[in-house]
């Protein structure tokens, strides 16, 4: 025992414990080295660069000092050139390559490394982030002192962002809905300074969310939502297809859905946005108990639940504007009652709050936009942020309900594409 004691001891003395400065001290280090690393990463990444374009240059040339008079390229000394390096240029020497008859060769890995595709996703990234133009080179490791640098500037980051925003845009305003099913539809508007956005996502019938179209108008009208709905229909989207739409109440979607898709569709009225709409007509001390009497009766069977909220407007007699929005549009506000649909499946279906959520994502991503130019501008940001938002899109709530729903909707829309069919044949 006293030898491992013994041992112990000296153990100790010769290999102390490290203590935290010393840690500290070895963190300070590093973070002062970080540039000297940086420059050294960054210097050995060019030469091998230039080791690979000059490899470029002897496959079309040949090696260097040994003529051949049957050669079809020449060497043509070196150029200031540029690749795309960490979202920005840096500068290179670019080898020179030249036929016999004196036309300019493209060396590949030049090429590949010039391409301006990664520098615009960088740029793009750093957009939806919330990094302005102005502030894209703080966003970046320091290069100073190390390479000679550009495409920083605001104005440069701006062109490259409303480029790539524009391809976008044009991608997918032309997206095929040939193969897709889409049995809901969820409609809602924003806004965008002076320009309203109103937006279409669809719901297809395993339950997941698919952003479908966008369309920009003054106003959230009959005439713009109609020529969403078109747009949607003109890339492959069924009409005669038995369809819930989601709808938040305004009198232009709901005029839209019914000139474009007839009685394909059945309308859901948001009952969030209804119950908004009643209380906003009250005095504060009623508007707690109207509320909570609008909830008991969206919670009740469908006759149950006309009966009190006709009931609740009788009520409300006094308050003309509160009783008459309680009667407009009420059976729309029950249709997935109507249809069996209760639980989860419903309570995500009564409102609009799937697709709020997507604007949510909308107003984040653009937040740092001060002035909207053009209806354009506000259509190239909506794409990107609604773009952005499907990243994280998950399954509707109570998406196991659905096939369920499917077959209310079938069977509620087939019996009245029926009787119509035969009263057209009898007359």
């Amino acid at each position: 025992m006293a030898k491992n004691r013994t041992k112990r001891a000296i153990c100790e003395v010769v290999s102390p414990r490290p203590v935290e400065h010393s840690t500290l001290d070895l963190l300070g280090f590093l973070v002062d080295a970080r540039q000297g690393l940086l420059a050294t990463a960054m210097n050995a990444g060019l030469e091998v660069l230039r080791v690979m374009l000059e490899n470029d240059r002897r496959r079309l040339c040949g090696p260097k000092g040994r003529p051949n008079p049957d050669r079809e390229a020449t060497r043509y000394g070196y150029d200031d050139g540029s690749v795309v390096l960490g979202g920005r240029r840096v500068a290179v020497r670019k080898p020179r390559v030249r036929t016999v008859s004196g036309e300019e060769v493209p060396l590949p890995t030049y090429e590949r490394f010039n391409e301006e595709d990664p520098l615009s996703r960088r740029v793009l990234e750093q957009m939806v982030l919330g990094v302005s133009t102005r502030h894209y080179p703080r966003s970046l490791e320091s290069m100073e002192g190390v390479v000679s640098v550009t495409a920083t500037g605001s104005s440069s980051v701006s062109r490259r962002f409303v480029a790539r925003t524009q391809r976008q845009l044009e991608t997918f305003m032309s997206r095929s809905l040939e193969d897709e099913d889409f049995p809901i539809l969820l409609l809602d508007g924003t806004g965008f300074g002076e320009h309203t956005l109103v937006v279409a996502m669809g719901i297809d019938p395993t339950g997941r969310k698919h952003v479908l179209g966008v369309v920009e108008g003054s106003t959230e009208n009959e005439a713009v939502c109609r020529r969403l709905l078109s747009n949607l229909v003109d890339r492959g989207l069924p009409v005669e297809r038995a369809r819930l739409v989601v709808i938040d109440g305004g009198k232009g979607l709901r005029k839209a859905v019914r000139n474009v898709f007839g009685n394909w569709a059945l309308i859901q009225r948001c009952q969030f946005h209804k119950i908004q709409n009643v209380i906003e007509h009250l005095p504060q001390g009623k508007r707690a108990w109207a509320k909570a009497a609008m909830r008991k009766a969206y919670d009740s069977e469908p006759a149950q639940a006309k009966r009190r909220l006709l009931e609740l407007a009788r009520n409300l007699e006094a308050h003309d504007g509160a009783a008459a929005s309680i009667r407009e549009g009420l059976e729309e506000t029950l249709t997935l009652l109507s249809l069996g649909i209760t639980g989860a499946l419903a309570r995500t279906l009564s409102t609009t709050n799937p697709i709020e959520n997507l604007q949510g994502t909308l107003k984040r991503v653009s937040r740092n936009v001060t002035r909207w130019r053009s209806g354009g501008m506000a259509l190239r940001w909506a794409v990107t942020g609604l773009l952005e938002a499907q990243k994280s899109f998950r399954r509707l709530k109570g998406y196991r309900e659905l096939p369920a729903l499917l077959r209310a909707l079938d069977a509620r829309i087939g019996s009245h594409e029926n009787h119509r069919t035969v009263v057209e044949d009898v007359a």
